[in-house]
């Protein structure tokens, strides 16, 4: 007669087996991509970019399906209550992790209800400034700003967002208390700044990069820890803000797949390793520095342990700087 324990063993066999078998047919029919934000944003292309390369890879579609509201948790629900099979995925940003701290309630649980597949790509800021203000270096806004408490003001995408986290992480290490002035969207953001209503601003490098070549906007350092940016070989003269003056300092966002929890170890396994060949194709990576993006292609632990780190990060700050939302 065969005990527990060995009917436990061959039971978890006969799964392993399945799912192995399960990960080598996949996909047997087409893919769901949920995007958390309207066509056209910079998630949205990201997303399409690399839905068309799976489904040439897979020889399966790979469907794009935006679903925006409610700062991306409208989708990531979606995907959370998802059946964990690999047919519906989710191309995630920075949000998934700032949102713990900034919402009370959420449908979901933000780590133990998802799988990370691989993170996709990142995207620095650039510290920039309306050419009249009288700075041009880190520093020297700094002291600026410690001059004139309170009065500098800087833009951001909305309340909450990763550009007004970047602001506030400024001000906390720089010991500085810059204003924050939200908008709607980075573009009316930009515009103010340009029309100098706003005096800084932690730009996408995408969207800052023209206004920059045509002296509408002072660059004065880009937010990634070192100087390996597309963005930062295009302006190999910029410093970073951590070498100049704040140490440690790293802002910016991000794009990245997650699966349902559960889902299968091996068609995680699948998903990553395909994605990472896609991230590779030299035309993928030449569309993702277009899009002011670095490709990236980690593993999924990697992946984990960096949502469990910003979760933290993010969630001290929003404390410290008191920013609410509901």
């Amino acid at each position: 007669m065969m005990t527990r324990a060995r009917r436990f063993v061959v039971l978890a066999a006969l799964m392993a087996a399945f799912s192995s078998a399960n990960a080598q047919t996949y996909p047997t029919k087409p893919v769901r991509m949920l995007v958390p934000f309207p066509p056209g944003g910079g998630t949205d292309i990201i997303a399409r970019l690399i839905a068309q390369k799976l489904t040439e890879t897979w020889g399966q579609q790979v469907i794009v399906d935006n679903r925006p509201g409610a700062s991306m948790m409208i989708a990531s629900e979606m995907v959370a209550k998802a059946p964990p099979d690999g047919y519906t995925i989710i191309m995630s940003s920075i949000n998934h992790t700032i949102n713990p701290s900034l919402y009370s309630k959420i449908p979901y649980d933000t780590v133990a209800d998802f799988a990370p597949v691989t993170l996709v790509g990142t995207t620095p800021f650039v510290l920039v400034v309306h050419p009249s203000l009288p700075v041009k270096t880190v520093k020297e806004l700094i002291d600026l700003a410690r001059a004139r408490k309170g009065q500098i003001a800087y833009a951001s995408s909305g309340t909450g967002g990763p550009q007004q986290l970047a602001g506030e992480l400024f001000n906390m290490m720089a010991k500085v208390e810059m204003l924050h002035v939200p908008y709607k969207g980075s573009g009316p953001a930009e515009v103010d700044l340009i029309g100098g209503h706003v005096q800084v601003m932690f730009a996408t490098t995408l969207s800052a990069s023209g206004h920059v070549k045509a002296g509408k906007m002072r660059p004065l350092a880009v937010t990634t820890l070192k100087r390996d940016s597309s963005f930062s070989k295009m302006y190999p003269q910029l410093p970073t803000v951590a070498e100049s003056g704040l140490p440690g300092y790293e802002a910016g966002s991000w794009w990245g797949i997650l699966a349902p929890a559960r889902t299968p170890r091996p068609i995680i396994t699948k998903i990553h390793a395909d994605t990472v060949k896609v991230l590779r194709m030299p035309d993928t990576r030449e569309k993702l520095v277009s899009q002011g993006g670095d490709p990236a292609g980690s593993t999924p632990e990697e992946f984990a342990a960096q949502i469990k780190h910003e979760i933290a990060k993010w969630g001290k700050l929003v404390k410290i700087a008191n920013i609410k939302v509901d």
